[in-house]
């Protein structure tokens, strides 16, 4: 048996970004599926579970707004983050040399309702058990607790969230009907270590609703 559970998650702010366009961050119009896990994740992880992502409701209106973020160029490279765990040195980024401004396109003033269910990854002992971590992940929802703070997309952009206990989803009149959103990113294929591989499903909301678990994937 597999235990289901409905959040709601709210925001100011969202950027999903598109990953065909890297120059300047452009969002989906609803979130990611590995988005959604992961907002899930924030607020209870462990090894011994796996999230699945049934559906995401969509409650308010579709809407995009344009920002200016400063971002920097470049990275630090892995040798140096290894040499810094090592004590050898002190890695950093010289700020005023590689900054640059860019353009996000992002939703704004969005609020979902996530569909999940979880199940065991037998990494557990003889004790672990589903309805145990059931209990623990409603604890944490009722009482607004998490391992780190959620975010949509972006860790500049945090969620609110809590437990969703109404039978029906409430959504917007302009997400009634058909749309079709197109490819979206689905998650990452991490079964051969050596080879991670994008995964896409086609999007198609249903009078707010997104049905996720059952569909098609593809590389």
């Amino acid at each position: 048996m597999s235990y289901g559970v409905k959040v709601e998650v709210w925001g100011p702010l969202a950027l999903f970004c598109r990953p065909e366009l890297k120059a300047e961050r452009v969002s989906y119009d609803v979130p990611t599926p590995s988005a959604a896990r992961g907002i899930l994740e924030a607020v209870y992880f462990k090894p011994e579970i796996r999230y699945v992502i049934d559906s995401i409701y969509v409650c308010n209106p579709i809407r995009f707004t344009n920002i200016r973020r400063n971002e920097v160029s470049e990275k630090l490279p892995r040798g140096d983050g290894l040499a810094a765990l090592r004590g050898e040195k002190t890695p950093y980024l010289y700020t005023p040399a590689v900054i640059q401004q860019r353009a996000s396109m992002l939703l704004r003033d969005v609020r979902y309702v996530i569909e999940a269910h979880f199940e065991l990854t037998g990494k557990g002992g003889e004790r672990d058990s589903e309805e145990k971590h059931y209990a623990i992940l409603m604890r944490r929802l009722k009482k607004g607790q998490f391992f780190h703070q959620p975010y949509f997309g972006c860790r500049e952009f945090p969620a609110s969230f809590r437990l969703f206990e109404s039978e029906t989803v409430p959504t917007a009149p302009e997400n009634m009907g058909e749309k079709d959103l197109g490819y979206m990113l689905f998650d990452m294929d991490y079964s051969d270590p050596g080879n991670i591989r994008p995964t896409f499903f086609r999007a198609v909301m249903q009078n707010g609703r997104i049905g996720v678990a059952g569909c098609e994937v593809v590389s």
